[in-house]
């Protein structure tokens, strides 16, 4: 094992505990887009997975540094847009993103998945305190946290599959 990877490995365990999305929900994601790769699964849905996955940091990242009271202006707009850019220059610049015959409504299906799995992932993580809301702060069931914003991107994967 290389210093990188322990290090990535014992910083997690830092996190005492994540407010917006748990590290379960960031796990499940991680984990769906190795399994669409290994199982040579479509762009589209590859790249439902990573707007997932880019949505969760935002919120955990968000949430570390509201707790470390660190505060500036824009925060979570400057979060997603840096966690946005630091994952799709590399895929432009390594010809992964941008091939003229890997589009779908003349847009890269990376692209397209990403932003899709974004407002998905967006969208469950709303339900969630939508539910929690009306529900006197109380979840309706356990595990509510982690099922609502993944629901969504099962839902866009099996979309997408269909499609194309």
């Amino acid at each position: 094992m290389n210093w990188f990877t322990l290090f990535a490995v014992l910083i997690l365990f830092w996190f005492e505990r994540a407010k917006a999305v748990c590290p379960v929900c960031t796990v499940a994601v991680v984990a769906g887009i190795g399994l669409s790769r290994w199982l040579k699964v479509d762009d589209t849905i590859s790249g439902v997975w990573l707007g997932g996955l880019l949505v969760s940091l935002t919120f955990w990242t968000d949430g570390f540094l509201e707790k470390k009271k660190v505060r500036f202006w824009g925060r979570w707009f400057w979060l997603a847009l840096g966690y946005y850019l630091i994952t799709i220059l590399p895929l432009y610049f390594t010809g992964l993103v941008g091939h003229i015959f890997n589009r779908l409504w003349g847009m890269d299906k990376l692209i397209l998945g990403l932003v899709a799995g974004s407002f998905g992932f967006l969208f469950g993580v709303w339900f969630h305190f939508f539910l929690k809301r009306k529900n006197n702060g109380q979840v309706y069931f356990p595990f509510q946290k982690v099922v609502l914003p993944l629901i969504p991107l099962l839902i866009l994967s099996l979309f997408f599959y269909l499609l194309t």
